[in-house]
């Protein structure tokens, strides 16, 4: 499982799940991903859990990239102790995910759309925030400002 080597601090505060991801939100190596559409905290369990089931599903065939990185530890006090005494021990790893930070990516000349989608609907059984299927499409290489400017000069063309 997925653990940092070594931190600054062994605890931290909880802490506040605001907003929307402003890093790691768009598709950087492959060309299926899985992104969240909620904010919650992911397990160092569940996602290799997810990894284990979309490796099954496509049988070694695409590379599959990991997004999130738990490093935040979560503590927890021993089972019938009183109040008082401290914060508890770190018992467990969590990334912090927010909407919109893309959690895994697939790629590879094996690996279809079909294929990529039914390995991210099995994973996403596994993790606990709601998340969507999105995929990148090759072809499309132009900028939303190009299209308009191309609409716009043909739309003067119709009028002539």
């Amino acid at each position: 499982m997925l653990s940092p080597k070594r931190t600054k601090f062994r605890k931290q505060h909880r802490g506040r799940m605001r907003g929307v991801a402003s890093k790691g939100n768009t598709i950087a190596f492959g060309q299926f991903a899985l992104q969240a559409q909620d904010c919650g905290w992911v397990t160092a369990r569940q996602i290799e859990a997810s990894r284990r089931a979309m490796t099954r599903y496509i049988k070694r065939g695409g590379q599959i990239w990991i997004r999130i990185f738990p490093d935040k530890p979560v503590t927890m006090r021993p089972a019938e102790t009183r109040m008082g005494s401290g914060k508890g021990n770190p018992e467990f790893w969590v990334a912090v995910v927010k909407p919109g930070r893309i959690l895994f990516e697939m790629g590879g000349e094996d690996i279809t759309e079909e294929i990529a989608k039914e390995a991210m609907r099995l994973a996403q059984y596994k993790l606990p925030v709601k998340t969507k299927f999105i995929s990148t499409d090759k072809n499309l290489e132009t900028s939303p400002h190009k299209e308009t400017k191309n609409n716009n000069e043909s739309k003067e063309e119709v009028k002539k």
